[in-house]
């Protein structure tokens, strides 16, 4: 039973610290309407920024957080330009970035693919030193505290002109750029914004877990649609902007429990991404299958009624 609990523990803390990466998929892919690979490198980008400053520059790990949220706004603003500018399809805008950040990330760590932060002190381990707390019980409560904040962020931020502007563009840009709104520099800013979480996530879960990995944003941006469709389904989308913030990251935390649970009951570790897969599919499925039954089954009832 202990077992089980510190695997729920480790699970929230990491869903936590992920669901603010889920925050900037949420961005793109619910208010912008953009499919955005850009997501699984600048994953990796944030967490090798992060690496290499806190090991190999002694960079107070605060400051590295910024720095890899300003990398992946970078990473997102290379995406948002070939595709306003050079109109490349957002999608294929992604891809493009998402490999060349392979070879950046490498450049990044020095030609080396992973890099330990076990020597070194970071912002998790110094509050596990200052509180006695275990590693994921820190993770937890830090992931916590930045995804309240990013998310008080997010309320305001879309409450402004040029928040409330980015929405629109996501639901109507022809309506938008007839009002004489640059939907180009819209959709720019929402790459760079939700990058730039993306980033700090990377950098969040590098420091969890003490070490940066070129890989480590593999996947990223399947997890991401998972846990927006999982926190749709649970707590529906007829909610406040708020709480739709809020429930983005609950679906992180709910995907990374079934992935602990999951790998508890003895799945082996090398099939988690057709986990992934299957949970996001039947995420998707489940809501559509229901829709055409109550469809149908309303439209039945409406036939025996009117004979």
């Amino acid at each position: 039973m202990e077992g089980l609990l510190a695997s729920l523990q480790g699970a929230v803390g990491q869903g936590v610290l992920w669901g603010i990466m889920v925050l900037g998929v949420y961005i793109t892919f619910r208010l912008m309407d953009i499919a955005d690979l850009t997501v699984d490198g600048s994953f990796a980008l944030g967490a090798c920024v992060c690496a290499v400053l806190v090991v190999n520059k002694q960079a107070d790990p605060v400051a590295a957080l910024f720095a890899a949220a300003f990398a992946g706004m970078l990473a997102g603003a290379a995406t948002g330009i070939l595709h306003t500018v050079f109109e490349i399809p957002a999608i294929l805008a992604g891809i493009l970035t998402q490999i060349s950040l392979w070879s950046i990330n490498l450049r990044i760590m020095g030609g080396k693919s992973n890099l330990p932060l076990l020597k070194v002190r970071t912002l998790i381990s110094g509050f596990v030193d200052q509180t006695g707390l275990t590693q994921a019980q820190a993770s937890m409560l830090i992931g916590i505290l930045v995804a309240a904040i990013v998310i008080a962020f997010l309320y305001w931020f879309f409450g402004t002109e040029i928040g409330s502007a980015m929405r629109a563009t996501g639901n109507n840009e022809d309506m938008v750029r007839a009002l004489g709104v640059n939907t180009k520099m819209t959709k720019l800013l929402a790459l760079m914004l939700s990058n730039g979480l993306v980033g700090l996530s990377g950098a969040l879960v590098c420091q969890s877990q003490k070490y940066g990995d070129v890989g480590s944003g593999t996947g990223a941006i399947v997890i991401g649609l998972a846990s927006i469709v999982i926190g749709e389904v649970l707590m529906g989308k007829l909610l406040s902007f708020y709480w739709k913030l809020i429930s983005v990251v609950a679906g992180s935390v709910i995907y990374f429990a079934i992935r602990a649970l999951v790998l508890r009951m003895g799945m082996n570790a090398n099939d988690m991404k057709l986990l992934s897969a299957v949970i996001v599919a039947l995420a998707l499925c489940v809501p559509v299958v229901l829709s055409r039954y109550r469809l149908a089954r309303e439209y039945t009832e409406g036939g025996e009624d009117g004979c």
